[in-house]
């Protein structure tokens, strides 16, 4: 029998309170006076990993990590990837080059001293990396010692999005580091997510892995997947005071999260980033850059 293609498992790692959905009702400044959840939903989705036999790679806030260092220590020692999310999620394309090198090299600094591990993959908050506003990003990830980043998503959405980037792999700038970008799949001229998030917990359970399966059998594409650790917590804190369209996109589906999650680990071969793309993350300059 043939072995199934292996996709990539990716958790961002962020506590219910610090989501762009609510950005404009929790100030930042607050942060610390809410109830922190993220280290127990996040010891959930370890522990299920861990009974599945799954690795992936987490993409960690620095500010949760400076908080919450034992969690860290426990992603490395479970054998997944510790890889940043910057450190305070804030969209990259709204605190621009000189702001947004000061996070992923606070981030990565922090992370590296807490789990004791070499930090190279990125993902930014929102998928807020974009050719058209931000199109030093990548080449600042480089400098600051990044290999790779999973932070573009080629869709059209009202938060995040850019429809026009390639699907595969590639290099926005010869002297950037490598895109992954999140899985889409074409159908009705246009790009359909296929990579986790919300998007999961709206559609239905086996729309998502017929889509899938077409990624990995007739495109012949590895998938990265994602979700949140607060997408497993039913019992988080209501925000009432967000608009109607926020706390829909919030709460939706999360009390089916955790099956859901279960049946995906168990349909499909998973492992992390750095693993399933090795091959372009270590591939020369001469990857392909997008037009």
């Amino acid at each position: 029998m043939r072995a199934r293609r292996r996709n990539a498992m990716t958790v961002d790692v962020e506590d219910w309170f610090q989501v762009q959905a609510f950005a404009g009702v929790i100030d930042r400044t607050t942060w610390d006076a809410l109830e922190p959840r993220v280290a127990a939903s996040t010891t959930v989705i370890l522990d299920r990993f861990a009974a599945a036999g799954v690795r992936a790679t987490f993409f960690t806030l620095g500010w949760v990590a400076e908080r919450q260092p034992a969690l860290i220590r426990r992603i490395v020692a479970d054998g997944h990837e510790l890889a940043s999310h910057g450190f305070g999620h804030e969209r990259v394309h709204e605190i621009g080059e000189q702001a947004f090198r000061a996070d992923i090299r606070r981030a990565k600094q922090l992370l590296e001293q807490v789990g004791g591990c070499a930090v190279t993959g990125y993902r930014a908050p929102t998928f807020s990396i974009s050719r058209t506003l931000t199109p030093w990003a990548h080449r600042v990830l480089a400098e600051e010692g990044y290999r790779y980043s999973s932070s573009v998503f080629p869709i059209r959405h009202d938060l995040y999005g850019s429809a026009e980037a390639p699907c595969e792999p590639h290099r926005p700038a010869p002297d950037g580091v490598v895109e992954l970008p999140m899985t889409t799949l074409r159908a009705f001229g246009r790009n359909l997510p296929c990579s986790g998030g919300g998007w999961f917990r709206l559609l239905p359970y086996g729309l998502f892995r017929t889509a899938l399966r077409r990624v990995n059998g007739a495109d012949g594409r590895a998938g990265i997947f994602y979700f949140h650790p607060w997408e497993l917590d039913a019992e988080q804190p209501r925000v009432a005071s967000a608009p109607l369209r926020s706390r829909l996109r919030h709460y939706t589906g999360i009390p089916a999260m955790p099956g859901r999650i279960d049946r995906l680990l168990q349909d499909f071969a998973w492992g992390r980033l750095d693993e399933v793309h090795a091959e372009a993350i270590d591939a020369p300059v001469t990857l392909r850059e997008a037009a």
